[in-house]
C-alpha cells in the first residue's frame, strides 16, 4: 500500500471514522486504541460529543460528523433535530406492535438515517484527506455515506461490522433488515415476514441506484459499487463477535480471509464501577446475594412498561436475587421499584458491573452480547430490532443464554427464565468466553494493521 510521503517506515497514519452512537462510538474507539498500541499513528473522527472517547483510547480527535441521527447514550435525551427525534418515537411506538412492525419501521427509515447528506460527507472527507492524510481508514459498517465516499475517493479503508455478522450481505438473497435467524421465541406469520422482505428488497434496489448515480455524479472514472449493502472493505473487515461456525457466509473451508474476529470491544484495563456502585453492590448483596443486571441499551430503555415486567418478575421469582435496573429516561417513571433489593438509575456502568453479577437481562445487541461472553455471565436476551433476533439465536445455540419474546412478556416467565441462569452450570459458556478473551481488540488490531500492510 503506498504512502503519503514514501516513507516505509514511519507509523501507519490511521483514521477511525465512528457514527455519533455511543453504541458504535465505544466500540470503535477501543479498537483505534488497540491499532495505537499495536504501532499505528491514529486519530478517532467523530462528533464533537465523543471526544472524550478519543482521549480514554489516548488517540487524537478530528470532529467529524457523518449523519445527523445521533444517541450520545440516552437517545431521548440526545439534542437532534425534529424529523430525526420523530422517527426516534415512531420506532420506540412499533416495538410495542412486535417485531415485524418494528423492522418494518426501520427500513422506512433507512434513507433518512444511514445516506443522509452524501455529497457533504464527500466533500468534508476530501478536504480532511488533504488536510491531514491517511494511509488508511476504519469505517462503521453502517456509515453507508463515509464507505461510498471511500470508494469514490479510491481510498484505503477497512470494515467495522458493529453488529451480527449477517449486516454483511453474505449471498444474493440476503436483505439487510431481515434478519438471517430467529430465535425460538420470536416466530413471525410467514405473511409479515413477505411484507418485511418486500420493503428490504425494494431499499435494496434503491441503495444500490443511489450508489451508482453518486459514484457516475462525481468520481465518473471510477467503477460502480454494486449492490450497496454488500460494499465493505476488499482488504480486511472487523466482525465485533465470536467465530461461531453456523454464521452465514463463514461455514466450511471457503472462510473469506479478510474477516478479523475480535470477539469483544472492551478495554482490558477496565477500571471497577467506582466508590457508589461499589456501595450499592454490598447494600443490594445483603437482602438478595445473587444480583441481576437489567439493561436495554440506549434506545430501548424508553420501554418502560418491558423493564418494569422485567424487575417485578426477578424479584417475585427470586427471592434470594437483588436488581440494578438501568432505565434511561424512564428513571424517574420506575422510582417506585427502587427499594432494599432494587438500585435504579438512569445509566449505568455497565462493563465494569459485568465482572460483578451473576445474571444480565438485555435487547440482544451486540456490545451487551459479546461483553456479558467476554464476563462469563448468562443472559436472559429480549430482541426487539435490527439484528438482535439473530443475535439471541446464536446466544441460545452457543448455550450463552435464554430468549424472550418482549411483545407481550409476563412477569412469570421472567422469573422463570432468570432462575434457569441463575441455576444452570455453564460449561458452555465458560468454554465460550475463553475463546472471546482469546481474540479481544488487541488480537484484531494487530491483524488488522497485518492485512492493511
Amino acid at each position: 500500500m503506498s504512502r503519503p510521503n514514501g516513507n516505509e517506515s514511519r507509523m501507519p497514519r490511521v483514521h477511525v471514522i465512528a457514527p455519533p452512537f455511543r453504541s458504535h462510538a465505544q466500540p470503535l474507539s477501543v479498537l483505534a486504541g488497540a491499532l495505537r498500541a499495536a504501532g499505528a499513528e491514529v486519530r478517532f473522527a467523530c462528533s464533537e460529543a465523543f471526544a472524550p472517547l478519543a482521549a480514554a483510547a489516548g488517540v487524537g480527535f478530528t470532529p467529524l460528523t457523518v449523519t445527523r441521527n445521533a444517541n450520545t447514550g440516552i437517545a431521548r435525551r440526545t439534542v437532534q433535530g425534529g424529523a430525526e427525534a420523530a422517527r426516534l418515537e415512531e420506532f420506540l411506538h412499533a416495538t410495542r406492535a412486535g417485531a415485524v412492525p418494528a423492522l418494518l419501521v426501520q427500513a422506512r427509515h433507512r434513507r433518512a438515517d444511514m445516506l443522509a447528506e452524501p455529497d457533504r460527507v464527500l466533500a468534508e472527507l476530501r478536504a480532511l484527506h488533504a488536510r491531514r492524510p491517511a494511509d488508511w481508514y476504519v469505517v462503521d459498517q453502517l456509515s453507508y455515506a463515509v464507505t461510498l465516499a471511500l470508494h469514490c475517493l479510491d481510498l484505503p479503508f477497512a470494515t467495522f461490522c458493529p453488529g451480527h455478522p449477517s449486516y454483511l450481505a453474505h449471498s444474493p438473497g440476503a436483505l439487510f433488515g431481515v434478519p438471517h435467524a430467529w430465535p425460538r421465541a420470536v416466530r413471525p406469520a410467514p405473511a409479515d415476514l413477505v411484507a418485511l422482505r418486500e420493503e428490504a428488497g425494494a431499499n435494496d434496489a434503491a441503495f444500490t441506484a443511489l450508489f451508482t448515480e453518486f459514484t457516475a455524479r462525481h468520481t465518473p472514472h471510477r467503477p460502480a459499487p454494486g449492490r450497496a449493502f454488500a460494499l465493505s472493505s476488499p482488504h480486511a473487515v472487523v466482525l465485533n463477535y465470536p467465530r461461531f461456525d453456523w454464521l452465514p457466509g463463514l461455514s466450511g473451508a471457503g472462510r473469506d480471509p479478510r474477516f478479523v474476529f475480535s470477539g469483544h470491544c472492551t478495554r482490558a484495563d477496565a477500571a471497577g464501577p467506582g466508590p457508589f456502585w461499589e456501595a450499592e453492590l454490598s447494600r443490594l448483596r445483603r437482602a438478595g446475594p445473587r444480583v441481576v443486571l437489567v439493561a436495554l441499551g440506549t434506545f430501548l430503555s424508553a420501554r418502560e412498561d418491558v423493564l418494569e415486567t422485567v424487575t417485578r418478575g426477578v424479584l417475585d421469582g427470586r427471592p434470594d436475587t437483588s436488581v440494578i435496573l438501568a432505565a434511561g429516561d424512564r428513571a424517574g417513571a420506575l422510582a417506585h421499584l427502587a427499594g432494599p433489593r432494587t438500585a435504579v438509575a438512569e445509566s449505568v456502568p455497565q462493563q465494569a458491573l459485568l465482572a460483578r453479577v451473576d445474571a444480565m437481562v438485555h435487547h440482544g445487541g451486540n456490545n451487551s452480547f459479546t461483553e456479558c461472553l467476554a464476563a462469563r455471565v448468562p443472559a436472559l436476551v429480549l430482541p426487539f430490532s435490527s439484528d438482535q433476533f439473530a443475535i439471541a439465536h446464536d446466544a441460545e445455540r452457543a448455550g450463552a443464554g435464554l430468549c424472550l419474546d418482549p411483545h407481550g412478556l409476563r412477569a412469570a416467565e421472567v422469573g422463570e427464565a432468570v432462575s434457569a441462569l441463575l441455576d444452570a452450570p455453564h460449561h458452555a459458556l465458560a468454554g465460550l468466553t475463553r475463546q472471546v478473551r482469546a481474540l479481544g481488540p488487541a488480537r484484531a488490531a494487530r491483524r488488522l494493521l497485518a492485512l492493511m500492510a
